[in-house]
């Protein structure tokens, strides 16, 4: 898991009509909701960098992710760009730590950018399923990828990630006393969290979490 401590950015706009709907609908999110008010999603950086962050994050630890980032973002003159990755070599990526297959991802999400095969300008007025198909066309990025793109770099306010671990643990927590749950009862939980269910999501994260949480 990953993210946010706030106070320091600047609330999401829907933020506050969201948690009061929630709190109206949900019994556990309105016990939830009140614990974390001067918390909200903090957003991500430009596109690109968010995506290779989540490649180079992908099957190991946070602490990892965050070495191996530190020493990719160093031979990209610390702000990696699209052309930055594509003037460095193979050995160059392994070096950072990456593996053959990171690499190969990270390649190959530079290359969807600089040849515009990705469309940052149009997201703005695509819907969440188009803007998921188009990312998860690049090698290395799967739909929860995509998904955990929607709710923290793009603020989609209804994304509802039913591939979380996370996500679904907190439901089983909270709405089935820790028994196991299948996407089928998560997705009908959430019916009454729409059209906010992003951010009832995100303070189930949180819930899991003493400290802020991680994506």
């Amino acid at each position: 898991m990953a993210d946010e401590i706030s106070g320091i950015v600047e609330k999401p706009a829907f933020w506050d009509e969201a948690s009061a709907h929630l709190m109206r609908r949900d019994r556990i999110l309105k016990r939830l909701i009140p614990r974390h008010t001067t918390e909200w999603m903090q957003p991500r950086p430009t596109p690109f960098i968010a995506l290779a962050r989540a490649v180079v994050g992908q099957q190991v630890s946070v602490k990892s992710a965050d070495a191996i980032w530190r020493r990719f973002a160093e031979k990209c003159d610390h702000h990696p760009t699209p052309s930055k990755v594509l003037a460095l070599s193979e050995d160059d990526l392994r070096a950072a730590g990456l593996s053959k297959r990171k690499t190969e991802y990270i390649h190959h999400l530079a290359v969807h950018f600089a040849e515009k095969k990705v469309h940052p300008e149009l997201w703005a007025e695509m819907d969440d399923d188009a803007i998921v198909a188009e990312l998860c066309a690049i090698r290395g990025v799967g739909r929860w990828t995509a998904e955990m793109f929607l709710i923290f770099s793009l603020q989609r306010p209804d994304v509802l990630p039913l591939d979380d671990l996370g996500l679904i643990k907190a439901i089983s927590l909270h709405y089935f006393s820790g028994e196991p749950v299948s996407r089928f009862e998560a997705r009908e939980v959430a019916q009454a969290w729409a059209p906010w269910r992003t951010v009832a999501t995100w303070y189930l994260w949180r819930s899991l979490d003493s400290a802020a949480v991680r994506y």
